[in-house]
């Protein structure tokens, strides 16, 4: 049997792996070569991509900072000797527009303020809008009138001066209108929606608990009561007193007082001046020239910059989110 035996060798065997490895030994410098190109082109691909980012983010802050510079040169008046000062008003009365009390105060207060100012002239054009905005704006020209007796102020009706709005037009010295100004609606409502008749058509129960009597009060999908309706109405009324009382105490007896004159209605302005709450025909440029004698116009209204802007949006948002979410009623206003 031994003589079957194969001949013994001095030479190493090689294993099936071994000569893989030999195999492929040749190109293993090429594979490296070709990983290190992958990775330098992928590290260059990132840098790229993260210059272009700083660039870009650089640029937006760059954009914003010069809209912000731009923002405040625009809101800053540089007098031009005797002037009349100019202060608009326009839109929807409320704290998260333009036509907010805390702004229009300040442009007021600016307007006042300067030496060159022979007289100020807010411009009106607003459907009305918050009671509580269009009372402080209302107590500030009283203020600042007091203060500077020396300075008129005089309202110019653009095409309305309603409710809100005329409740701020009423602390003026005079009031000029065009013709077809609408002008009055002396009045104060609270709108809401009643859901509960389509709930009972389709099913649907409303399931609300509350802390507190009253706390769902003028809850849009829970039927209202006739306490829920008169403590409304004593509310509306006590607020539409606060309105005639200002009208009445800016106006005099330039008022000629009629059943329909503080019932909410509207007029034209030619109307308007029959009835006494307006004094004359006139815009901007005309009362500048004419009845202040001063035609050089400096405008003193505030420009609200972009984080302005943001910021009381987002700030309006929120609140009227979080209001409508715990009160659950109908917005006052002055429309």
């Amino acid at each position: 049997m031994s003589d079957n035996l194969p001949p013994e060798s001095n030479e190493p065997s090689q294993t099936p792996r071994a000569a893989g490895n030999a195999a492929a030994a040749p190109g293993w410098e090429r594979d490296a070569l070709e990983r290190i190109a992958l990775a330098a082109i992928r590290e260059q691909r990132a840098a790229r991509r993260w210059k272009i980012f700083f660039r870009f983010a650089f640029l937006v802050v760059l954009l914003i900072l010069v809209w912000g510079v731009f923002s405040v040169l625009g809101t800053r008046v540089e007098s031009s000797g005797r002037h009349t000062a100019l202060v608009s008003l326009d839109g929807e009365i409320s704290s998260g527009t333009g036509a907010n009390a805390d702004d229009i105060g300040t442009a007021l207060q600016n307007a006042f303020e300067d030496d060159g100012t022979v007289g100020v002239v807010l411009h009106i054009d607003s459907p009305g809008g918050s009671p509580v905005q269009a009372g402080i704006i209302n107590d500030d020209i009283r203020r600042l009138r007091a203060n500077h007796p020396a300075i008129p102020l005089y309202v110019v009706v653009g095409d309305m001066c309603a409710s809100g709005g005329y409740y701020v037009a009423a602390a003026a010295d005079r009031i000029y209108v065009n013709k077809a100004s609408i002008v009055g609606s002396i009045g104060v409502l609270m709108d809401s929606f009643g859901f509960t008749g389509l709930m009972d058509k389709l099913g649907v129960e409303r399931r609300l608990r509350t802390s507190g009597e009253n706390k769902g009060f003028y809850d849009p999908f829970s039927p209202d009561t006739p306490k829920m309706d008169a403590h409304a109405q004593q509310m509306l009324d006590e607020i539409h007193q606060q309105f005639i009382d200002a009208v009445r105490a800016g106006r005099g007896k330039r008022l000629h007082e009629t059943p329909d004159l503080f019932s909410g209605l509207f007029w034209t302005g030619q109307k308007s001046v029959d009835l006494g709450l307006a004094d004359g025909f006139g815009d901007t440029d005309y009362v500048a020239r004419e009845v202040i004698k001063a035609p050089d116009i400096v405008d003193y209204t505030v420009k609200p910059s972009l984080s302005d802007r943001v910021a009381r949006r987002f700030g309006t948002a929120v609140g009227t989110a979080a209001v409508h979410t715990l009160i659950s009623s109908g917005r006052v206003a002055l429309h």
